[in-house]
């Protein structure tokens, strides 16, 4: 049965690629679309996509609750030719991500009762991808985000998501069961209780959890101490009393890196 009303976040950049698979997948959700809400945000693309997002967003007058399109660029762009996960980027690039979550999710939140984050590439999922994440009954919960074909078995593309101080990530967790504890999270996708982002939980776009025992010894930002973005926001979390949860063997595709 539906359990409220669902707010569905995406911040797209350079996404002109991946659009089509991502409002396909949307599509087939089975959740009832009156009880959902859209919102985007684009920011500092390279290609069309905020010209695409607009006209994919057009066609869906009526099929949802409220759909909201903003554009707000940070002015940070990966230089050309470098692979935007190289390591000296990393800190400006992952404050900016955080940075348009946040200011998505001041201006898309209204009366929803969960906020639910999809990254524009993830483009296949389960049907009834919104139904299961609610029956987990937690306050925060994360699908396994993989990147290769063969269920049970696929490489697991989120790496954000895991326990442990970093050791232990959602492919190495399938064999403990369908929920698992999390000490941090990742965006590909993520369900989140509307009222914990009210209270105060947002993806940190600085360094936090310098006093955490949950940060991992060693990460992108060497010589440095706490998470940011997605890990950021689950080690607040803890820092707040909510536990962090993952469905290892609930599995959603991520569009080819």
């Amino acid at each position: 049965m539906p359990e409220g009303h669902v707010l569905i976040l995406t911040p797209v950049k350079d996404a002109s690629p991946s659009l089509a698979m991502y409002f396909s997948a949307l599509s087939s959700l089975s959740y009832p679309g009156e009880l959902i809400s859209l919102g985007f945000l684009e920011s500092d693309s390279r290609d069309d996509t905020y010209e695409l997002l607009l006209r994919q967003t057009a066609g869906l007058a009526g099929r949802y609750r409220s759909i909201g399109v903003w554009k707000r660029d940070f002015g940070f762009q990966v230089p050309a030719g470098q692979p935007r996960w190289s390591p000296e980027f990393q800190l400006h690039r992952r404050a900016t991500i955080a940075r348009s979550r946040n200011h998505l999710l001041s201006r898309a939140l209204a009366d929803e009762d969960w906020v639910l984050w999809i990254d524009a590439d993830v483009i296949d999922y389960p049907a009834d991808i919104v139904e299961r994440l609610l029956a987990a009954g937690k306050d925060i919960v994360h699908p396994h985000c993989v990147i290769e074909p063969g269920h049970g078995t696929r490489k697991t593309f989120d790496l954000n998501a895991w326990r442990d101080r970093g050791r232990l990530h959602m492919g190495d967790l399938r064999a403990e069961g369908d929920l698992v504890p999390l000490d941090a999270v990742g965006g590909t996708m993520l369900l989140v209780r509307a009222d914990v982002h009210r209270d105060g939980l947002i993806f940190p776009a600085f360094l936090y959890g310098r006093r955490s025992t949950l940060i991992r010894p060693d990460n992108f930002f060497s010589g440095s101490e706490g998470e940011i973005e997605t890990e950021g926001l689950g080690i607040m979390a803890s820092d707040m009393g909510y536990q962090c949860w993952g469905m290892p063997n609930l599995e959603i595709l991520h569009y080819p890196a």
